[in-house]
């Protein structure tokens, strides 16, 4: 290494000729290349004739280069010959030829590397169809209550800004409740100091006088024209400044306030022009150690149709800002979930918002509703307020001016940033997924009429439309404050799992499974279940015709996708990764099953190539773990096994509808802390639909009795077993139930006739425990019962108690009047 070390110093003496061009990209090739460390990035660009542009930002090792077009293919071919001899060497490759090493040291040098382009494939969620002039919300006058509390806030405050009035996502008085809650925070004197968000988009009006005074230069940037200042210079980059101001708009007399209003914001301009994607991870790593929240309202087109994410120059990037971002301890990465709600469209089909790395944020309206626009996905965590519902977020606009139209998911996503500045004010030491552990612990349910409803392991309520519900600022705040950090992150991967099967078409899916052994997640180090991904390769005719779910062994369901009218693409599903947060903290172990759908009978097929899932979670001894590597494009790419698989006959989905009160906060002040208890949904979790199969000797599954709801009825729990063990459960406790029938009988009876036969005791008095039922009903189905996240249920909770005895039974050993009794009857009607 010496030599390389020598040889580049040499190099840096000389000029070359592709140091001399412009480079752009009419006449140049560009390329990031990962190098390793020993080997300088001036030799490796002498060797390839090409001019070092320098390190990709805050990617250690990441370096871009520039060649001469007309040499940009020859260069393109030999990186693409080092990554076939990269991925033969792991695979164990025998090809002599192939694996010859050269004497320029660049197979050894060169670890990974990428052909840049121009794109502009990022998009704005900003008002889906909002019309020019909205309705505002009249037909419900304010509470006075609610606005002479919100004006003593306000006095309290010192806030004059004239909007705040109308900021009823800041405070609702019309639907009390249907807000952020953060006017408590305010009063305890926590308002985001020492927090900067930067406002990844197209542009923030530094000179704003609602932001100029919390505007935080050193960590600004625009990409777009290669300048410090992201000044908004198209005539529609406004985006930027109106999300900039639900964040940080200034205590003043301009326009409202911001949700962290003494916190600070940076802006990078990245959405007004074209960009290569090494100023896409240089951006989202910008100022990495200043900027603690990226706020980003934006992704690929919310089309119905668009399936895209970030490669994997990018993927690297978010997981450096994971790693090394704010002192190690994570940059936090908040993403628009999307609007392509009303085109079925589904955040798992964006890679940003199916990140395990970002909060994925929906919408909710003022009045508590889901507003068409907001896609579902089993990846989203929250939700909070923005358009809809006759009404808009009312915030800062570019030029002086303020504008009251402000929506979509784009204005979703800063009112979460901004929740969560108030948090790192408090708690700067939180890691990221500290941080995603308390949006989903104190986020309140949302109960909306249709949205199916599932109670986890953890007893948390979770649906793909809200994810765990709208964020909750006071309690979310409250929480920090005394919440202990998190060990590090694990992660168990299965193997590929190759299925090679065509896919049923119209009510059957064809079913993979995978059991992940207690020994399988000691090895891994891992504890309990965070995030899982699901990386698949389906190949379609049409994508659309197409979902997917994944089952937990506990009974969870996550839609990973779902059909779409709109997409006609024929490539179906290439190493694409769907992520779920539905399954947030149970264990892991178990039995996972994939169920791949095709939803349309056509003469548009498909075949179920092959899948692996990956748990992510807390480590069991946080000493020993070890940070993820870098992403890369074909990791464990050898290791793959024969999967199980089955054909199931599909049950649509039940759709639960939880009791009509929109939040567990409607009739509480503001201000104040919420119950610690929200209100639960009256219909539990669906179990998965057991499959009675047959294990062939080459592992396949050979369906033997496929039902829908299997031999059980609907209402009995199947305990994530096989039938033929449901039916041996079912036996034992039935017969033990029996037994115990039959032996109350007998007691009952030698009880009565006790009774008869002895004088003193005609009438008897029983002290009644109303507990008792609830004391004795875990007891009657011992043998039924299962652990969930740690606590027991009862298998037969539900099930009403069947009387004993019959009517002429009963009259056999209703107690009869005794002699006693008789000769008091006619003194008493003797004496009257």
């Amino acid at each position: 290494m010496r030599g390389f070390k020598t040889a580049a110093l040499s190099f840096l003496l000389s000029t070359s000729l592709a140091q001399l061009v412009p480079r752009t990209y009419d006449t140049h090739d560009f390329f990031a290349i990962h190098l390793d460390d020993s080997i300088p990035p001036e030799y490796i660009a002498s060797l390839l004739g090409a001019h070092h542009e320098g390190q990709i930002g805050n990617l250690e090792g990441h370096h871009k280069f520039s060649i001469d077009r007309e040499q940009g293919p020859a260069v393109e071919t030999l990186l693409e010959a080092l990554r076939v001899q990269r991925k033969l060497r792991r695979r164990g490759g025998d090809d002599d030829n192939l694996l010859q090493k050269r004497d320029d040291g660049l197979d050894d040098g060169v670890l990974w590397s990428q052909k840049l382009a121009l794109k502009q494939r990022l998009h704005k969620r900003g008002p889906v169809d909002f019309p020019e002039k909205h309705v505002r919300q009249e037909a419900a006058s304010p509470e006075g209550e609610a606005v002479s509390r919100q004006k003593r806030i306000a006095s309290d405050l010192a806030i004059k800004d004239p909007l705040f009035g109308s900021q009823w996502h800041l405070f609702n008085s019309i639907q009390v409740g249907n807000d952020l809650n953060v006017t408590g925070v305010w009063l305890e004197g926590i308002t985001g100091k020492g927090v900067v968000t930067a406002i990844v988009d197209d542009g923030l009006d530094l000179n704003s006088e609602d932001l100029k005074d919390n505007y935080f230069p050193e960590g600004s940037w625009d990409f777009n024209d290669n300048l410090p200042d992201p000044i908004p210079r198209l005539s529609d980059d406004q985006h930027g400044t109106r999300c900039a101001g639900e964040i940080a708009a200034v205590r003043n007399d301009v326009c409202g306030v911001g949700m962290a209003y003494d916190s600070k914001v940076a802006g990078i301009r990245i959405l007004s022009k074209p960009i290569d994607d090494a100023d896409e991870a240089t951006a989202i790593n910008y100022g990495f150690q200043q900027n603690h929240i990226y706020s980003c309202s934006w992704g690929p087109r919310d089309d119905g149709q668009t399936m895209d994410a970030p490669n994997a120059l990018v993927k690297r990037a978010m997981m450096n800002g994971i790693q090394n971002g704010r002192d190690g301890r994570g940059s936090i990465y908040v993403f628009a979930a999307g609007n392509g709600g009303a085109r079925d469209d589904n955040c798992n089909f964006d890679g940003y918002t199916n990140s395990i790395y970002s909060v994925t944020v929906g919408a909710i309206d003022r009045l508590g509703n889901h507003p068409p626009y907001s896609e579902a996905c089993s990846a989203q965590l929250v939700v909070t307020y923005s358009s809809g519902g006759n009404d808009a977020i009312y915030t800062t606009d570019i030029g002086q001016k303020c504008t009251e139209r402000h929506g979509g998911t784009s204005a979703a996503g800063p009112l979460a940033a901004g929740a969560i500045a108030l948090v790192l004010s408090i708690r700067p030491d939180l890691t990221w997924r500290d941080v995603q552990y308390l949006l989903l612990e104190t986020a309140v349910p949302v109960h909306a009429d249709g949205d199916e409803v599932q109670m986890t392991p953890i007893g948390k309520e979770f649906s793909h439309q809200f994810g765990y519900g709208v964020v909750d600022t006071y309690s979310l705040v409250q929480k920090a404050k005394t919440w202990e950090l998190v060990k590090p992150q694990a992660w168990y991967t299965s193997p590929w799992l190759r299925v090679q099967k065509e896919i049923p078409e119209g009510d059957q899916g064809l079913a993979s499974y995978f059991d992940i052994t207690s020994d399988m997640l000691k090895q891994a180090n891992f504890e309990s279940l965070e995030h899982i991904t699901v990386t698949m390769n389906v190949n379609h005719t049409r994508r659309g015709d197409l979902s997917v779910e994944l089952r937990g062994p506990q009974g969870i369901v996550s839609h990973l996708s779902i059909p779409r009218e709109s997409d006609e693409a024929d490539s179906g599903y290439e190493d694409w990764t769907f992520m779920s947060v539905a399954h947030w903290g149970e264990s892991g172990e178990g039995v996972w099953s994939v169920v791949v759908k095709d939803t349309k009978v056509n003469e548009r097929v498909g075949v179920f190539a092959d899948w692996r899932l990956t748990l992510w979670g807390s480590s069991i001894d946080a000493e020993s773990q070890l940070p993820h590597p870098l992403a890369d494009e074909h990791e464990d790419d050898h290791n793959i096994e024969d999967a199980q698989y089955a054909t199931v006959s599909i049950k649509p989905h039940t759709k639960t509808t939880p009791p009509a009160s929109a939040t567990d906060h409607a009739d509480r002040p503001v201000n104040e802390k919420p119950s610690e208890a929200p209100a639960k949904p009256t219909t539990p979790a669906v179990p998965p639909t057991p499959v009675e199969e047959e294990l062939t000797p080459t592992g396949s599954v050979v369906p033997t009795a496929v039902a829908s709801d299997g031999f059980l009825p609907s209402f009995l729990p199947t305990f994530g077993t096989k039938p033929h063990t449901q039916i041996w459960i079912y036996a034992s406790v039935s017969l033990i139930l029996i037994f115990c029938i039959g032996l109350g009988i007998y007691f009952q009876v030698q009880r009565r006739k006790r009774l008869r036969n002895n004088p003193h005791d005609d009438y008897e008095f029983e002290i009644i425990d109303e507990d008792d039922d609830d004391a004795e009903a875990p007891l009657a189905g011992r043998t039924g019962r299962k652990r969930r996240g740690g606590e027991l249920y009862n298998a037969f909770a539900e099930e009403s108690e069947e009387e004993l005895l019959s009517e002429d039974e009963e009259d056999m050993y209703r107690d009869q009047p005794s002699a006693f009794n008789e000769k008091m009857q006619h003194k008493n009607e003797a004496e009257s």
